[in-house]
């Protein structure tokens, strides 16, 4: 079974985030692949690791982790074959939060999938070009499909502080399906290549 997490990328106390990854979870949730027991979506939220501004002694690519925040982070995503990231879009790109927690580790994120929800007042868009970027550069496949979530068709807002009501578009939910059988596809796709990985690491000297 494929387990895929539904990532929290903002850390904010008010967040407009945390409803649309409830969207993305409730949408998952009624995935062929989960019905047929093929896979599982789980939530994971960046404000429940109470990570600080990275901290490490030695680059995460030398997968040396000396503390208890970062191995507890490293447990979490490496149990994960793929990823669905639910961001805003903060000054032209993806919050600082999410990009610190990305850059703590490497081997966990390698040869996983990852596919984008974002949202804001341009939908997110610009944020998911940074993010990509990262997450190419962590060995991650991004696939195609995006789902850009807009403030002012896809919330109900009547108070700009807080996060208010999701209320998709009729063409955002099969795009966010379509999304899922991307991340679902590659995800599987990508499994020989972190078997082997891993029975490599684990092979004796």
């Amino acid at each position: 079974m494929l387990r895929i997490a539904i990532i929290i990328g903002s850390t904010r106390t008010s967040r407009r985030t945390a409803v649309a990854a409830e969207w993305v979870a409730q949408v998952a949730s009624r995935h062929a692949a989960v019905t047929r027991g093929e896979v599982v979506f789980e939530t994971v939220d960046l404000a429940d690791y109470a990570l600080p501004v990275l901290d490490e002694p030695l680059p995460a690519m030398f997968g040396d982790y000396r503390h208890p925040h970062t191995l507890r982070w490293a447990q979490t995503i490496g149990s994960f074959d793929g990823f669905v990231f639910v961001t805003p879009e903060y000054n032209h790109s993806f919050p600082g939060a999410l990009k610190n927690a990305i850059d703590f580790l490497f081997a966990e994120w390698n040869n996983k999938a990852a596919g984008f929800v974002s949202h804001g007042v341009h939908g997110g868009t610009r944020a998911v070009e940074h993010l990509r970027l990262a997450m190419t550069e962590l060995q991650a496949a991004n696939v195609r499909t995006q789902v850009a979530l807009s403030a002012f068709t896809d919330f109900e807002i009547t108070d700009p502080a807080e996060p208010g009501v999701i209320a998709p578009g009729p063409h955002q939910e099969p795009t966010l399906n379509e999304l899922l059988d991307e991340v679902i596809a590659w995800s599987g796709a990508l499994k020989p290549l972190r078997t082997a990985t891993t029975a490599t690491q684990a092979a004796p000297a």
